[in-house]
């Protein structure tokens, strides 16, 4: 028997942001044994490990009631990553958060991605504001939240690592 979650499926022109599905445990072990990849996401493990981190996030949606959602791209239906609302224990608030796999590095589609979450958070949940928090040596992520509108607020240590604190453009920001 499985226990069926109630994760919205979100589209762009490129993108679907969908629930996990057991299938995406392939593609997404490969990134995570991948060190350009995992490097700022939780660091290298095996498939194992990619397994418990995958079924972590369906626990975050169902523990949290949202999430990170599988990034597929439309035209192809292949997963590419990863991307969201996340805020596990400890986290100081939620977050906006992606990943994706190397060769889809370079198109947009985090950016992308990124504002289909920001949109859902602030139109389906109310929120007011988000934040990302990125490694001081990330540019390709700074860059992506840079192209959000999100400016970089400050520094804190979280789990260990200095990261910066890149506020998203409120609600009222984004209508003006």
């Amino acid at each position: 028997m499985k226990l069926a979650l109630d994760i919205p499926v979100l589209e762009s022109e490129r993108l679907q942001l969908r629930a996990w599905r057991e299938g995406d445990l392939e593609p997404y072990a490969r990134f995570c044994a991948n060190p350009a990849t995992a490097r700022f996401l939780g660091g290298v493990c095996g498939r194992e490990d990619a397994w418990r981190r995958l079924a972590a996030y369906l626990g975050h949606w169902s523990l949290r009631g949202y999430g990170n959602w599988a990034i597929e791209e439309k035209a192809t239906g292949r997963w590419i990553g990863y991307g969201g609302l996340w805020q596990p224990e400890g986290w100081p608030e939620a977050e906006l958060m992606w990943g994706l796999a190397a060769d889809s590095h370079g198109r947009g589609y985090a950016t992308e991605a990124g504002r289909c979450a920001r949109d859902f958070a602030y139109r389906e949940l109310g929120w007011s504001t988000l934040a990302s928090f990125i490694a001081p040596v990330n540019t390709r992520s700074q860059q992506v939240a840079a192209r959000l509108g999100a400016v970089h607020e400050s520094n804190l240590v979280l789990r260990g690592a200095e990261v910066g604190l890149y506020r998203h453009p409120s609600v009222a920001a984004l209508r003006r």
